[in-house]
């Protein structure tokens, strides 16, 4: 069921995605008078799982959900049909059309993306706000992964900023995104009173972005091992621990806080241990327990959702605008200043390539509207961004093309046109192979 709900997602945004970009082809040429002799939601080899004709256009769903598309009369794409381009051009053809006619008939996909990333991100915003955890609220301070230990972070260290950024939001996501992304090469933190500068080595890029590290968090909340539920006839129940106890100890070893508590249970499971414990933040009290074979007791502790006070930012639908602009553009200025990485060595390729298998995966496996559409609109626009890049069979590919043609005067020939969308398509689809291999070889 949990990998029902994911994969359900990711084709409902899928279809959102593609319909909505192909549309951005279809109105454009038909407002041209150019004919459209095909709208597909993914690819149909051989067959399509439905199809209609109305007027000129069929319209149909393929079977293979790794896209979709329009087919524009007298235009070479990835259909390879060479039998339309033999005859005279006509005048409801692409290739008929005046150069700038083609050039909006062509961005006419990347341009609703880019739009419905930005809209949706501010709807997002408008409905849901965004919540957070202001840095100053989380007041005990980190907690470190082994990983951020590395880097020069300890625990109970209080996060002041990263790079040239302020780290007023608690977000161990954004702290790794400033590193890999812009290159931050220090931390300020205040440790024991003392507000210190922590050097950041540059081969933290390439660490943290490897395939190994990217959901691993350098640091998490630092709270208290307080006791918010106790299950019925748990060890806990049994132990006489009761909701609200405060843990000090096991077996005479620190557990006050609850990642220090979660190792030492691991490490115990299955044995008696003796824990200390604060009652009505006034009593101590010391009781036998036995810790299950997985390392609980049965309870379950207040999280820092309990503990701190978080903030929610609202906005109004008019405020809600620029705001959602503004964080497509932040996502799409991070989506390039990767690319840059890349191309310097320091993100390895392999790390960063996945295929529908990856980004199905980051829909979760429960359904979360605001998870869902925020999700959508990050991919409208890495969407939109990759098909801009210049390599034919991408509609940046064909750009590329008009843009010599308007710039010039010299149309490239069919040929040229064929040849290189050909060698685009088989380009793709090398990349493509080899980024299902990856998330193939990553499930194993």
């Amino acid at each position: 069921m949990d990998t029902l709900i994911m994969v359900g997602q990711f084709i409902l945004s899928l279809s959102i995605l593609i319909v909505l970009h192909e549309c951005g082809h279809f109105f454009p040429a038909k407002w041209f008078n150019t004919k459209v002799e095909k709208f597909y939601l993914f690819f149909d080899p051989y067959f399509s799982l439905w199809k209609t004709k109305i007027g000129e256009t069929e319209y149909g769903i393929g079977w293979l959900p790794l896209g979709g598309y329009v087919k524009i009369a007298g235009m070479i794409d990835e259909s390879f049909d060479k039998d339309q381009m033999k005859g005279p051009p006509q005048d409801w053809e692409f290739r008929s059309k005046p150069a700038w006619q083609r050039l909006i008939i062509m961005v006419g996909g990347v341009t609703v993306n880019f739009i419905l990333g930005f809209f949706l991100f501010a709807m997002s915003l408008w409905y849901w706000g965004e919540e957070y955890f202001p840095t100053e609220n989380v007041k005990y301070g980190i907690a470190v992964d082994s990983l951020g230990y590395e880097l020069g972070l300890r625990d109970g260290d209080h996060i002041v900023s990263i790079g040239d950024k302020d780290f007023d939001k608690f977000s161990p996501g954004f702290f790794s995104s400033e590193i890999i992304i812009n290159s931050a090469s220090t931390t300020t933190v205040v440790r024991d009173g003392s507000r210190i500068d922590v050097p950041i080595d540059k081969k933290y890029i390439g660490v943290l972005s490897s395939q190994a590290n990217q959901k691993r968090p350098l640091f998490g909340y630092k709270f208290p091992t307080k006791v918010k539920e106790v299950s019925k006839d748990s060890q806990a129940e049994k132990a006489g621990i009761k909701p609200d106890d405060e843990f000090i100890s096991i077996n005479g070893s620190p557990a006050d806080f609850h990642h220090i508590y979660t190792k030492q249970a691991k490490q115990l499971k299955g044995q008696k241990v003796q824990i200390t414990l604060l009652r009505d933040s006034r009593d101590t009290l010391s009781l036998q327990a036995e810790l299950g074979e997985d390392g609980t007791l049965g309870f379950y502790a207040y999280t820092p959702y309990d503990l701190f006070d978080s903030a929610t930012e609202t906005y109004t639908f008019g405020s809600a605008i620029p705001a959602g602009i503004t964080k497509g553009t932040d996502f799409l200025t991070s989506q390039i200043k990767a690319f840059g990485q890349i191309f310097r060595g320091r993100i390895k390729a392999k790390d960063s390539l996945g295929s529908f298998i990856s980004i199905g995966k980051m829909y979760g496996t429960t359904w979360d509207w605001q998870r869902f559409w925020d999700m959508t609109a990050m991919l409208s626009i890495l969407l939109a961004f990759i098909n801009l890049l210049p390599i034919p069979a991408l509609d940046g590919g064909h750009v590329m093309f008009l843009l010599w043609e308007v710039i010039t005067g010299v149309k490239p020939s069919d040929k040229v046109l064929e040849v290189s969308t050909m060698a685009g398509f088989f380009l793709l689809v090398i990349l493509m192979i080899y980024a299902i291999g990856l998330d193939i070889s990553r499930l194993f």
